[in-house]
């Protein structure tokens, strides 16, 4: 009885100890987190300290491998072929055709017809150059009526020539250069070249000589100007026949293999465009590379431009 007497009087001294080892082990901890809290941060802690407002810091670049570092590439020394296919914007249906072509075309576009802004800017969209398809006067009668109004002529002074020239650039959106149209006239004729080389320089823009006439002053006259420009060297479909184009195909392949680049130029016919999807699986075998008229102007042969010159 006595026994159950004094357990019963430690009994409450025991709940005091074990109280007061709580709470210095409370205390304690907090002492530890203010430390933790409030030591002076030095370069090593701060990268250390993380706060969700921070802005993270990039991954740190990865190390070199086989497996992620690029190779430098050459340069492609593959002959090169320029194809422009002139008289679009006129035939909506037929132009939506073009639009399909598989390959890098530059597209000569007619200034003023039903298609010629949304031709330019789809053609654009779908990663094909844009030029300008200018109207020029030609020594015959001029076939169609609808491009009549809008013809450079020989004897226009050059407010005119340059106002034409600035309208047909605003109506068709994304133009990188200009190809004359016809003009057998106008591109032999010395002023009128020189006022259409001063318009060109005004649009900032860059010319294509179609050579319609023998004694295109397109060259000549624009080089000297400071105006790029380049000339075609092969007219794929004046003959429309299949065996004629594929004639002028072969002059452009072999053009291209001996002198390193070929301009080849083509209507929008449709005999014109399945004539040009046939012979396209022929691109590669032949080695050649398909490119934008604008590779041309870069690369052109200052000692080709000297000799069409003299």
């Amino acid at each position: 009885m006595q026994r159950s007497i004094v357990r019963e009087k430690d009994n409450p001294r025991k709940r005091w100890d074990w109280l007061l080892l709580i709470a210095g082990s409370f205390f304690s901890g907090l002492i530890l987190v203010g430390v933790l809290l409030f030591w002076p941060v030095t370069e090593k802690t701060a990268t250390a300290r993380f706060s969700p407002f921070a802005i993270p810091e990039p991954p740190p670049a990865a190390a070199p491998s086989d497996n992620n570092v690029a190779e430098p590439t050459e340069a492609d020394s593959r002959p090169m072929l320029a194809i422009v296919v002139g008289d679009l914007g006129y035939d909506p249906v037929r132009d939506a055709d073009w639009l399909n072509v598989p390959i890098q075309v530059t597209l000569a576009i007619l200034p003023y017809g039903p298609s010629s802004s949304t031709m330019a800017s789809s053609a654009r969209d779908r990663g094909h150059c844009v030029i300008l398809h200018v109207p020029m006067e030609p020594r015959s009668a001029v076939a169609d009526d609808q491009i009549e109004p809008y013809l450079m002529r020989v004897g226009m002074e050059r407010d005119e020539i340059v106002g034409m020239l600035m309208r047909m650039v605003q109506e068709i959106p994304h133009v990188a250069g200009a190809m004359n149209h016809m003009g057998s006239a106008f591109t032999t004729d010395q002023e009128s070249m020189e006022l259409f080389a001063e318009a060109l320089k005004e649009a900032n823009i860059f010319f294509v000589d179609g050579v319609t006439a023998p004694g295109s002053l397109g060259q000549s006259v624009l080089r000297k100007a400071g105006v790029p420009v380049a000339s075609r060297d092969v007219f794929l479909d004046d003959d429309p026949s299949p065996a004629a184009m594929r004639r002028r195909w072969n002059e452009a392949v072999l053009l291209a293999k001996k002198k390193g680049r070929a301009l080849l130029v083509c209507q929008s016919r449709r005999e014109t465009l399945n004539m040009l999807s046939s012979l396209l699986p022929e691109v590669e075998k032949e080695g050649i590379r398909l490119v934008a008229v604008t590779e041309l102007l870069d690369k052109l042969p200052f000692a080709d431009v000297l000799a069409q010159e003299e």
